[in-house]
């Protein structure tokens, strides 16, 4: 005798599953940050995976939209079981990491096409950035090295060297920056276009920059290339903060 199947549909939810609901359901699935108010107090806070500590309804929405606009509004696919302390788990390979500048987004908007800006920021500690061309515009081409200072270490494209090359595939103003590129390499494992997105937000009187760089090849490892990123965000949070 087999049973019926049993339907959670006619089982109540809880006070706390009803609030877990509407925040991913109706407010992260469809961004109305207006429930944020129903549902969350005023001056609660916030620590997710990327970024500082928030506070408050005004910081939150600054995160929801950032995080929405950079992995183009992903949504949560079903309710959070109320002792579970994550939402989503993207699954992807790639490096998504974040920065708080104290500078606001214009300012940051324009290291991120400014030549010489990048040549000083865009690098990881250890190295030296060249820039062989930079046409900031969409559908403008670039060609970046990036020359390691000791001897002994290994490039991607010549003995000592990075090479990429690609284009901007999206400029939205003080908002964000879309970029395709691949190494310039004989190594299979290194080949393959990938995707840099910069997306800024408003945060704390300051800019957030949420970076996520996908498509990596497999010869690339994702540690490295994090550490790498973390150490060009700081580089690019110095300058534009000292007003570089």
């Amino acid at each position: 005798m087999h049973e019926p199947p049993l339907d959670l549909s006619k089982i109540p939810w809880s006070r706390h599953k009803e609030v877990v609901r509407v925040f991913y359901k109706e407010m992260w699935d469809h961004v109305d940050t207006a429930l944020l108010q129903q549902i969350l107090h005023a001056d609660f806070t916030f620590r997710g995976s990327l970024g500082p500590q928030l506070v408050g309804h005004e910081q939150f929405v600054g995160y929801v939209k950032l995080v929405n606009g950079a992995l183009d509004r992903y949504t949560s696919e079903s309710p959070v079981p109320e002792w579970s302390n994550a939402a989503m788990e993207p699954s992807m390979t790639s490096t998504r990491i974040s920065q708080y500048i104290n500078a606001p987004r214009a300012s940051v908007y324009r290291a991120l096409l400014d030549p010489r800006a990048v040549a000083t920021w865009k690098v990881p500690a250890g190295m030296t950035c060249h820039v062989h061309s930079f046409d900031a515009r969409e559908g403008g081409s670039f060609r970046i090295s990036l020359t390691y200072n000791e001897p002994t270490a290994i490039g991607k494209s010549t003995a000592h060297t990075d090479t990429y090359h690609g284009y901007f595939a999206q400029l939205v103003p003080d908002e964000r920056v879309v970029e395709l590129a691949e190494f310039e390499t004989e190594d299979p494992a290194l080949r393959g276009e990938m995707t840099t997105t910069m997306t800024l937000a408003d945060a704390g009187g300051g800019t957030h920059v949420f970076a996520v760089h996908d498509g990596l090849p497999p010869g690339l490892s994702p540690a490295d290339n994090e550490t790498g990123w973390r150490m060009a965000l700081a580089k690019l949070a110095a300058l534009v903060e000292a007003g570089g």
